[in-house]
C-alpha cells in the first residue's frame, strides 16, 4: 500500500514518489509538488482541514486540501 501527504503526521519528513492519477492539477507542478521534492509536514488542521508543508529546496509553507494531500504518493524518511 503506497502512503500518500495525507499519511504523515507533523514533523514528518517525506520524498514525493508520484501521483495516483496521471491527471494532476497543473497548480500542483507550478507549487512545487513534484516526483523527488523533499518535503516536511508543518502542522495540519483539525477536523479533516488543510495540511501545510514546507518544501525543502527553497523553504516555502504552501497549504494543501485533505483530498490534493491523498493523491500524492510519498515515502517516508
Amino acid at each position: 500500500m503506497n502512503k500518500t501527504l495525507k499519511d504523515l503526521k507533523v514533523g514528518d519528513l517525506a520524498t514525493i514518489s508520484g501521483f495516483a492519477s496521471e491527471d494532476v492539477p497543473a497548480k500542483l507542478y507550478e507549487m512545487g509538488f513534484t516526483p523527488g521534492t523533499e518535503l516536511q509536514v508543518k502542522n495540519k488542521a483539525p477536523f479533516g482541514g488543510p495540511i501545510c508543508v514546507s518544501i525543502m529546496s527553497n523553504k516555502s509553507l504552501l497549504a494543501l486540501r485533505q483530498a490534493e494531500a491523498s493523491q500524492i504518493f510519498i515515502e517516508k524518511k
